[in-house]
């Protein structure tokens, strides 16, 4: 049985990945997944958190996906020439990953402090 914190996150990231085309909705996302747990701020917060973090599964799929195709072009050139390119693409693919899940679980966390203080009353 899932418990009410993680359906809400879930429903949070679920908003999330459909308003991924708005700027910033991450937060909308956390925000919604707290105010329907109509969670005090440090709840808030760790449920934002957490709809980010379950938000950021496409992410990582589409890096993934981003690495498989980056890594047809590292193909060629005599000798360690493919095998640094690869390597530099992967790492550049890593960071890429690292600061966007950073950004949506970051962005989830204060969406889901807003959250909370708009379930308080304001």
């Amino acid at each position: 049985m899932v418990s009410d914190s993680t359906l809400h996150a879930l429903i949070g990231a679920v908003v999330t990945v459909v308003f991924s085309f708005v700027p910033f909705s991450p937060v909308l996302g956390g925000g919604v997944a707290a105010y329907l747990n109509d969670a005090d701020t440090s709840d808030g917060v760790r449920v934002g958190a957490l709809s980010g973090l379950i938000a950021s599964i496409p992410l990582l799929i589409f890096g993934l996906l981003a690495f498989a195709i980056f890594g047809l072009f590292t193909v060629g050139g005599p000798g360690m020439n493919g095998m640094a390119v690869g390597l530099g693409g992967f790492f550049i693919v890593l960071l890429i990953g690292v600061v966007a899940i950073a950004y949506t679980v970051g962005l989830s966390a204060l969406g889901g402090y807003l959250g909370a203080y708009f379930v308080d009353g304001a």
